[in-house]
């Protein structure tokens, strides 16, 4: 079951969602390889530290942040990533790592990559190592109202 957190703020907002388990993993590429979804169609959600605050910065499972981009995209110097001891409060509920990409829940602003918008749904944590939600994108948008931006890059294989 998604993490209680999670879980109430999608039923409260009468949101469609399939929740898939899959064996326990950390990162989202492992996640993917679980849940046998591909890795594009997987959601990271990677805390950033830009001048003084905590961002979440959502992402492909196969993307890498392009932190140039990124800088002038927020047209700020200081951007880097966040450590455990500096977000591991702010996501009650939500195991370390895990943290659904609804930084409005947490009080903490959401950039998406422009890549995510071209798919129908997207897949991420549920709050937890062992588990995923699905969702249509429309729906996620109007839940978060993420701001959308060019950020990031496909991992070179």
């Amino acid at each position: 079951m998604p993490s209680k957190i999670v879980k109430e703020f999608l039923d409260k907002n009468n949101i469609k969602y399939v929740s898939i388990k899959h064996s326990r993993a950390f990162t989202a590429q492992e996640i993917a390889a679980s849940a046998h979804i591909k890795g594009r169609k997987i959601a990271k959600t990677v805390v950033l530290k830009v001048g003084g605050k905590l961002i979440f910065t959502v992402l492909p499972a196969s993307y890498k942040i392009d932190f140039n981009m990124l800088k002038e995209s927020l047209d700020s110097e200081t951007i880097r990533l966040a450590n455990e001891q500096e977000f591991k409060d702010k996501c009650p509920g939500c195991e370390v790592g895990a943290m659904p990409p609804f930084g409005n829940l947490f009080n903490i602003e959401t950039y998406v990559a422009a890549s995510l918008v071209e798919d129908e749904e997207i897949a991420f944590n549920a709050g937890n190592h062992t588990e995923l939600i699905r969702m249509r994108y429309v729906d996620f948008e109007k839940l978060v109202k993420p701001k959308v931006l060019r950020f990031s890059n496909k991992y070179k294989t």
